[in-house]
């Protein structure tokens, strides 16, 4: 309760780096940002709301890179730019959902050198009428005037196979929008085509902009890369039950939730094939085996 999280947080920066393996394909790392919120924290007492951690993940490595808490999800706007000041930004290709798609926060993820891939939707409704209108028209001739690239991909499991498209172009001349948000360089959108086992089908089409012209499959792997934050979000409820956490001390819960993070990233890098709660009880069962998780040996 006495340590201060940014400080708390600093004293894994080289932990963490060691973690990191030197990235060989010059194509840069992967990195997504998100809110969760730790839903029993409340204090109705104090007049406190839920405690909501919005957190770095690099997606590709598995590995927390920081986060800051706020008191509301409303508060993500204003976190993520503290976020972004936490991480080296150069060579990285950040990606967010639509709350942080803002302008403020593509210019400063721009003049920290990275790039990002953003989801656009209603709370920027000029962009994403922009971005709908584009395409459409394309659309309509069958895209034989637009230049893009593309990617695709199909995925069977869970009951269920996913066929995702991925279309990216570059930011047309006459973009509607283009000289408020002058560091877009790129827009894009993404369609999936779910087939169930009960033979019906759905699909979803989302939209993005990008500050970088990136390669069809990068532009598949950042977007479906985001998954990986909600999939860590996910182990962080199922595997230590921090939705279950009555923890209400602000910096308490704060270096709390760094520390599950932080174990989701120990137990990740381990090379056993074994599944996260599977190497949870090895650690408990076995000291050499805990040894090698917080030494990253094997890594």
């Amino acid at each position: 309760m006495v340590l201060k999280p940014e400080a708390f947080q600093r004293c894994f920066q080289d932990w963490i780096a060691e973690a990191l393996p030197i990235d060989s394909t010059n194509k840069g790392r992967l990195v997504a940002i998100d809110g969760k919120t730790c839903r029993r924290s409340h204090d109705k007492a104090k007049g406190l709301g839920a405690l909501h951690i919005v957190s770095a993940w690099a997606s590709e490595q598995g590995i927390a890179l920081g986060q800051v808490a706020t008191e509301a999800k409303s508060n993500e706007i204003t976190a993520i730019p503290q976020l972004l000041n936490q991480i080296d930004l150069a060579g990285t290709l950040i990606t967010i959902d639509a709350m942080g798609c803002q302008k403020e926060i593509v210019k400063q993820i721009v003049a920290g050198k990275g790039d990002c891939v953003i989801a656009v939707k209603d709370n920027q409704p000029k962009l994403l009428a922009a971005i709908q209108t584009h395409f459409i028209d394309h659309l309509e001739s069958d895209r034989k005037d637009l230049q893009y690239r593309d990617h695709e991909t199909i995925e069977d499991g869970h009951g269920r196979i996913d066929e995702r498209s991925y279309y990216l172009t570059k930011v047309p001349r006459d973009f509607a929008v283009a000289k408020d948000w002058p560091w877009v360089k790129a827009i894009g959108y993404t369609v999936r085509i779910t087939r169930h086992s009960d033979g019906t089908e759905s699909d979803e089409v989302k939209y993005y902009l990008s500050s970088r012209y990136l390669s069809g499959k990068r532009f598949g792997e950042a977007v479906r890369g985001h998954w990986g934050i909600e999939s860590m979000h996910w182990v962080l409820d199922v595997n230590f039950r921090e939705d279950d956490s009555r923890t209400r001390e602000r910096t308490l819960g704060n270096n709390l939730s760094w520390l599950r993070r932080f174990a989701v990233t120990l137990l990740k890098r381990h090379p056993d094939k074994d599944s996260l709660r599977g190497k949870m009880m090895s650690c408990m069962l076995n000291t050499d085996y805990l040894t090698q998780v917080l030494s990253l040996q094997g890594v």
